[in-house]
């Protein structure tokens, strides 16, 4: 039901790009152009500023964008609201995902979930936990799955499932003829890490506190932006990767890594459902109750 003008609108001030709300929209740069120039035409507002090859939102742009995030958050309440009568669900639901969940939780659940409804389009980012989360709380997604220990005070959390960090050796290199460390030997072995503001680092950091350790304590060559890119660095290289055991249980059984265990050291988290406080039932909860029965089943077979 949403005004065309307006996604047009909503999409380039989210880029502060033409061509990237054009491609996001399968439409044309012009017809881009043309629907931004009718909606200041009609709202008698220049609506962006162009600066040095560079997009920018007027003050009357910011106070637009602020009113289409309400209007198409309406506007899926409604959508909800009339599937919900009929069962017939129908729709958009934007999530977000940290990394870890994006990669190697979702994709099963999604597909399920496509098959079971397939007239809500979803639409999935990811990117590291702090990201997501601000995303959220901007309200550019409707719901995030996220991991890690810091809490936001806008949002609610609600647990999805558990998960463990461990670390890791590729069975190719020296590491990998060891079956346990303690956490001093930990403190000389290289080590490599997620990037910061990743969920699965700040849980690895809070429980090195808990030992009086931190990271300046270890050995760490290097931190990667991905959990593909820990993998791939360890096989080329006698270092130890901490990660999640769900991002490694394939290569765990091919046997191409090998779990090191840590003496009295065990990282465990739960993945989260968060969602902002206060948001009335939608797409999001459908979502939420359906994924939670989705790995539920899964892990009883």
């Amino acid at each position: 039901m949403s005004n065309f003008r307006l996604k047009v609108f909503h999409s380039v001030a989210s880029h502060l790009n033409f061509t990237q709300a054009a491609e996001e929209l399968f439409i044309t740069q012009p017809a881009v152009t043309k629907n931004i120039k009718e909606l200041e035409t009609e709202l008698n507002a220049r609506l962006f500023d162009r600066i040095k090859g560079k997009v920018y939102l007027t003050e009357a742009g910011e106070i637009l964008l602020d009113y289409t995030k309400q209007i198409f958050e309406l506007d899926r309440k409604l959508t909800y609201q009339l599937s919900s009568l009929s069962d017939k669900y129908s729709g958009q639901l934007r999530l977000g995902a940290s990394t870890t969940i994006g990669q190697y939780i979702l994709p099963a659940v999604l597909a399920r979930f496509n098959q079971e409804y397939p007239d809500i389009h979803i639409t999935l980012i990811n990117d590291n936990t702090k990201k997501i989360e601000a995303l959220l709380a901007a309200k550019e997604i409707d719901m995030g799955l996220v991991e890690g220990k810091s809490k936001n005070s806008q949002l609610k959390y609600t647990p999805f499932i558990k998960d463990e960090i461990v670390a890791i050796a590729h069975t190719s290199k020296p590491l990998s003829e060891k079956d346990e460390i303690t956490l001093d030997e930990l403190r000389s072995i290289p080590v490599v890490l997620r990037e910061q503001g990743s969920g699965s680092l700040d849980v690895i950091v809070d429980k090195l506190h808990e030992h009086n350790i931190s990271l300046r304590d270890l050995n760490i060559v290097m931190h990667l932006g991905s959990t593909e890119g820990i993998k791939s660095y360890l096989r080329y290289s006698d270092t130890l990767g901490l990660i999640s055991i769900n991002a490694i249980s394939k290569e765990l059984k091919n046997g191409e890594y090998k779990i090191i265990d840590i003496t009295d050291f065990e990282v465990v988290r739960t993945f989260d459902f968060v969602q902002l406080h206060g948001q009335q039932q939608s797409l999001s909860d459908l979502f939420m109750d359906f994924a939670s029965k989705t790995i539920t089943r899964s892990n009883s077979l």
